[in-house]
């Protein structure tokens, strides 16, 4: 991919050469990896290295043509990525950054299986669906979605959920419709969150690849996260087995539980997001010759270069904080939210000012910025937009609700 040729890699990794890298080639002005141990350090450049060599590397190709590359799945189990949590949340937090700063799309394909399947499996789901499930999930062989949004419901969606769970004997049977489901095109399991008809509650329920009933159809068209496979799913009276209900599953509240993790993890990408754009711009404006000298020595590139690693470094210091929240125990949706809202709202200048040093050819998916550019926009509005972790933050400090 042409960020000028010779512009590659723009982060530290074993074949790039030490006279080649620029200073601070990780981007870590603050040198916050020295909070890891030598242990962890070496994980999270392992981790660094594969997205770097065998993530970035195909990610453009792919998200132009809008396809996703099976063949990376094998390789991306032998990182045994699958609950990071359990090595410690930094170290954790940091690697899901990493794997956006490689590609958003992709990150966002394994966030949806692992942070919100697997996790769901894990604590919500009952013994048998651990000891039958939960192995091929957690090696790759299988994969799962999380239907939770709908076409007409999405930020009201604990309110307003249309689709239904009846039960008929030893059976579920579901009715609705789910939209802008990551992974559902060719998911072996779906998460489908349903209203039940006897208490009005919702709840969790497993659907298989090819039950009968259950349809999807991919999202086509879109200008962002291109590789991960969004679908809109129908449920024609998909009967399924009582025992795929999660039984951790009852109220809302215990969809919540997975969404507070989720809204973090999406905050670790909004921080690899800028870096991406900043490993981008930066290496562009040391090739780019105009008026006879590099445009990183003018002033005014320079001051968007500044801006764009404050952006990045405030929003990982703000996220090492709520891995420590998380550590403790203390960690809530406040805190999550706030994470969400303040993280995507720096992420969106810093990915513009990252395209406006690359110019012209910042529109170019060949430069590789008009992707992490596009991409942005996704990480932005999904796991609750802007707006709305703006005002669960509100809520917070105010003690009073927005939302009626």
């Amino acid at each position: 991919m042409p960020v000028l040729k010779e512009a590659m890699p723009t982060v530290c990794t074993p074949t790039a050469q030490h006279e080649d890298l620029p200073p601070y080639p990780e981007a870590d002005l603050l040198f916050l990896s020295d909070l890891l141990t030598s242990e962890e350090y070496a994980r999270l450049q392992s981790a660094r290295d594969f997205f770097q060599q065998e993530v970035r590397t195909l990610a453009v190709d792919y998200w132009n043509r809008a396809e996703f590359p099976f063949e990376l799945l094998p390789r991306l189990a032998e990182q045994q990525l699958t609950c990071l949590n359990s090595q410690g949340h930094l170290l954790a937090g940091l690697i899901q950054m990493e794997f956006a700063r490689a590609d958003t799309s992709i990150s966002t394909f394994f966030g949806v299986h692992d942070e919100l399947f697997t996790a769901a499996i894990r604590e919500l789901g009952s013994e048998d669906h651990r000891r039958r499930i939960l192995p091929e999930l957690l090696s790759l062989k299988k994969i799962g979605a999380f239907a939770l949004t709908e076409p007409l419901h999405g930020s009201d969606i604990s309110r307003e959920m249309q689709t239904t769970a009846t039960q008929d004997g030893g059976d579920w049977i579901l009715n609705g419709h789910k939209r802008w489901i990551g992974n559902a095109t060719f998911a072996d399991y779906v998460l489908v969150w349903a209203r039940d008809t006897a208490d009005g509650q919702i709840k969790g329920f497993i659907v298989e690849k090819g039950t009968q009933g259950f349809h999807t159809q991919a999202i086509t068209n879109k200008t962002a996260v291109r590789i991960i496979q969004n679908a809109n799913i129908t449920l024609d009276n998909v009967r399924i087995p009582f025992t795929n209900w999660l039984p951790g599953t009852n109220t809302f509240r215990d969809a919540n539980s997975l969404l507070l993790h989720s809204r973090v993890w999406v905050s670790w990408q909004a921080v690899g997001q800028q870096l991406a754009a900043f490993d981008v711009a930066r290496a562009y404006a040391l090739q780019r010759q105009q008026f006879g000298k590099p445009i990183a020595s003018f002033q005014l590139i320079q001051e968007q270069l500044a801006r764009m690693a404050g952006n990045a470094t405030m929003s990982l210091s703000l996220m090492i904080q709520l891995a420590r929240l998380k550590e403790s125990g203390r960690l809530t949706m406040d805190h999550a939210a706030l994470a969400k809202a303040s993280c995507t709202g720096l992420m969106r200048s810093t990915v513009a000012l990252g395209r406006s040093i690359v110019g012209g050819n910042g529109i170019s998916t060949d430069f590789e910025m008009a992707k992490i550019f596009a991409d942005a926009e996704a990480i932005y509005s999904y796991e609750g937009s802007y707006e709305i972790n703006a005002l669960l933050v509100g809520r917070a400090v105010t003690g009073i609700s927005a939302f009626g």
